[in-house]
């Protein structure tokens, strides 16, 4: 039986030697710098509207939710009972993880024969990229499923190099931690197992372990698949959404957002990393690695995925690139090159990604502006939930004591029931996704102060819907102008209004369809 095979020393196709570790203190320091960084902008500008989300599922923890697995909401729990309900507790975990991603990287560059330099370039890389600053500055399922990527890119890398197939253990307990995150490892394993059968070497695949590995895998992640086939598999509704929300946008933005997700600067070093995967001879017993980025990028743009699925994979490559950058910068000009690409790819991330600026300027400025969408993903929140309480006190005390707010998704309601309590407001709810879940008014609530839903077609449901303003704000958010309603009435008790107002997707502009029935909501990306 084909457990463990070595690869003979000395012949064509032999895997470097194992490089020892740079100094680790100065890894570790390395690694605590970027996530002091993190921590200490941690608690500028806000909430980003997932976190929002996250924060209202700790309170109801369950093995799945509509549009994600188990394991962030869980965090989030952990993280705000241990350290307060605050934006900067939230922001803990990410902040670590991040730090793993960065000590992660300097092992893969180790596994492909880089010494300290290497290992220390693709460590401060990955750092300085911005798929890491992203995802370690705020709680989503991003950060889990980072780490996940990058630590099993590095295991496969090493059982490429030793031959031991035991690692496919480690591989599954990996990969089945990765699947409460996100269910995105999947592709990774997909693109991987493509390259060792078209690449080689395939005795890897011929191994118990490997089977093994699938199995803890399924048990780790079993009840979170579970929970999806007893629920009518809502995952598969929420992907086929985020595909009709895309479109060919996708398609058009692909070769931007691979620029984009490691960095301007640093795009040249994962390139090389996938060039000297498949072209170096002492690289051979790696060329699947190089072969995956290809066949997912195919992949994603066929299917019109989104670009930033290979965010994680790019990572890897950088490792791999910075191997090779290290042994090309063997003179001073080189090796000022080198470094500045370096720096100047940390400054763009943290510009982009981290609230380094005033939130004022990200909406000014004309560059910034574009670039900087995730910053006002986080902008606003409580100047939001204040001018919904204006309205809450301009009805009457009778209305006031019974009525509730519907949010039209759930960075509204998220942000609503974080903010709501300082300005009085009344239980929040919305139909998006699992926050549909979370319950609905009684049947006898009769006032429903309703937030960015369209009048026209949210209005048949009651005797009447009444404008009360509009969200006010000098930053350009998604829910500007976002229009509040105070509505009376409802036709039906809110046990059979509530299936028609509750829908799977990433916005919903209530049209008169999207009121009949939960498959045709057309609810897509604004």
């Amino acid at each position: 039986m084909a457990t463990t095979t070595r690869i003979v020393p000395g012949s064509s196709q032999s895997p470097p030697a194992a490089i020892p570790l740079l100094n680790r203190r100065t890894l570790l320091a390395l690694c605590v710098g970027v996530g002091v960084v993190l921590l200490a902008l941690s608690g500028r500008h806000g909430y980003h509207v997932d976190e929002l989300y996250n924060r209202a599922t700790r309170e109801h923890l369950a093995w799945g939710y509509v549009d994600q697995p188990p394991l962030v909401s869980l965090m989030a729990r952990v993280e705000t009972t241990v350290l307060g309900d605050t934006l900067t507790a939230l922001r803990v975990v990410p902040a670590l993880l991040a730090c793993v991603v960065v000590w992660v990287a300097a092992l893969i560059a180790r596994e492909l024969g880089g010494r300290g330099g290497a290992q220390l370039f693709a460590a401060a890389g990955a750092g300085a990229s911005v798929v890491t600053l992203n995802a370690g500055h705020v709680l989503t399922t991003n950060i889990p499923d980072l780490v996940a990527w990058v630590t099993v890119g590095w295991l496969v890398i090493r059982l490429l190099r030793t031959q031991d197939t035991r690692l496919w253990i480690a591989v599954g307990a990996v990969t089945g931690v990765g699947l409460l995150a996100k269910n995105l490892i999947v592709l990774l394993l997909l693109a991987l197992l493509v390259g060792v059968l078209a690449m080689g070497p395939r005795a890897v695949l011929r191994s118990r372990h490997l089977w093994a590995g699938a199995a803890l895998a399924t048990l780790i992640s079993a009840p979170a698949v579970w929970w999806q086939v007893t629920h009518g598999w809502p995952a598969m509704e929420m992907s086929a959404a985020l595909k009709t929300a895309l479109g060919e946008d996708s398609r058009v933005a692909f070769i931007p957002f691979q620029v984009l997700m490691i960095g301007l600067f640093l795009t040249p070093v994962w390139i090389a990393g996938v060039v000297a995967l498949l072209r170096r001879t002492q690289w051979r017993a790696f060329r699947s690695v190089g072969l995956s980025y290809l066949f997912m990028a195919v992949l994603l743009i066929a299917i019109g995925g989104k670009p930033e699925y290979t965010g994680g994979l790019q990572l890897v490559l950088l490792s791999a690139g910075s191997v090779v950058v290290v042994e090309w910068a063997n003179t001073t000009v080189r090796r000022t090159l080198a470094g500045t690409a370096l720096v100047g790819n940390a400054v763009m991330s943290a510009v982009l990604m981290l609230p380094v600026l005033p939130v004022a300027l990200y909406g000014s400025n004309p560059v910034l502006k574009g670039l900087g969408v995730f910053q006002m993903d986080q902008a606003a929140w409580p100047q939001l939930a204040e001018q919904v309480g204006t309205v809450n006190r301009s009805l009457s005390p009778p209305d006031r004591a019974h009525a509730v707010i519907y949010a039209n998704h759930y960075g509204l309601a998220g942000a609503l029931d974080r903010y709501g309590p300082e300005h009085g407001l009344p239980h929040v709810y919305s139909g998006q996704n699992s926050y549909a879940d979370f319950g609905r008014p009684a049947d006898d609530t009769d006032v429903v102060i309703a937030v960015g839903v369209n009048r026209r077609t949210f209005g048949v449901l009651f005797r009447s819907c009444e404008p009360s303003g509009k969200f006010r704000t000098d930053l350009p958010v998604a829910d500007q102008n976002t229009e509040f309603l105070v509505c009376r009435g409802p036709l039906e008790p809110w046990s059979q209004l509530w299936p028609k107002l509750t829908w799977i997707g990433f916005s919903c502009p209530y049209t008169a369809e999207a009121i009949t029935a939960r498959s045709e909501k057309g609810c897509s990306l604004t």
